[in-house]
């Protein structure tokens, strides 16, 4: 392991629930800025928190909080989607969609799940296909909304337009789609982003490096692995290739991905 990747071990080590979404994909960005310093984006962050308590502080309800969240981080610090530059890596890059003010779903949803739970909301970033979107769920009258589009409260139907339309004609929405994540689901999800992109524009080391940092991150999950697996083979790599699935059997108790990774051993010995 990098001295550079060292700085992130700890995230693997933690509860899922000490794991803060919005530090730590500020941790997970400093990784490709050396030498840059986080106090002032931590500043900001605190700054954001003040004016989210002075402006909702008193809200009880899904909506009453969204609206609170929209009106600070969209409205007062102007922080929106990117639809021209949406394949940008910048807008997974916490640190870039701090500075720009822009960003991918994933990565606004982690700025208002991270401030709504430093004011002690229920908060959450589903995992709803394609776009990520987040849930408000105060005791009574929860909310769904579009960090993507400043905030804006997501009717049902929306909602269901929106996994529709990801899903594309011969998909079909289901409970999955609309369960929360936890925040090591989310973290994959922002590096499983910027990875797949990287490998698009056929840059595997990128791509490898991103799921090292997914396998420190989320030890347990299996997907980082085979997806490190994957590539390390297609780089020749066969033995660090070898170590990736010996890893995953380790990590995964589920039968058949135990047979999977088993033959990808047998074909690969």
């Amino acid at each position: 392991m990098s001295s550079v990747t060292n700085a992130i071990t700890y995230l693997g080590l933690l509860d899922d629930e000490e794991i803060h979404l919005e530090t730590a994909a500020l941790e997970l960005s400093a990784l490709d800025h050396e030498g840059l310093e986080l106090a002032p984006y931590i500043d900001l962050l605190g700054d954001m928190e003040e004016r989210l308590a002075t402006i909702g502080g008193d809200a009880r309800t899904g909506v009453e909080q969204g609206r609170a969240l929209a009106r600070v981080i969209a409205g007062d610090y102007g922080f929106l989607g990117d639809p021209e530059s949406y394949d940008a890596p910048v807008n997974a890059d916490m640190i870039r969609v701090i500075d720009r003010r822009r960003g991918l779903p994933v990565s606004l949803s982690i700025l208002y799940v991270g401030l709504a739970r430093r004011l002690g909301w229920r908060a959450d970033a589903l995992n709803t296909p394609g776009h990520v979107v987040v849930s408000l769920a105060p005791s009574d009258e929860p909310a769904i909304i579009d960090p993507f589009s400043g905030g804006r409260a997501l009717t049902p139907d929306a909602l269901l337009n929106l996994i529709g339309h990801a899903l594309g004609p011969s998909g079909f929405p289901d409970e999955l789609h609309l369960a929360a994540m936890t925040n090591r689901m989310t973290l994959v999800r922002l590096l499983l982003n910027q990875a797949s992109r990287a490998e698009g524009t056929g840059d595997l080391a990128r791509a490898i490096t991103l799921y090292e940092r997914m396998t420190i991150v989320a030890p347990g999950d299996g997907k980082g692995w085979w997806e490190l697996s994957r590539l390390r083979l297609a780089t020749g790599e066969i033995a660090a290739a070898r170590a990736s699935l010996t890893a995953m059997l380790e990590t995964t108790t589920d039968p058949d991905q135990r047979e999977h990774v088993l033959d990808a051993l047998d074909a690969t010995a």
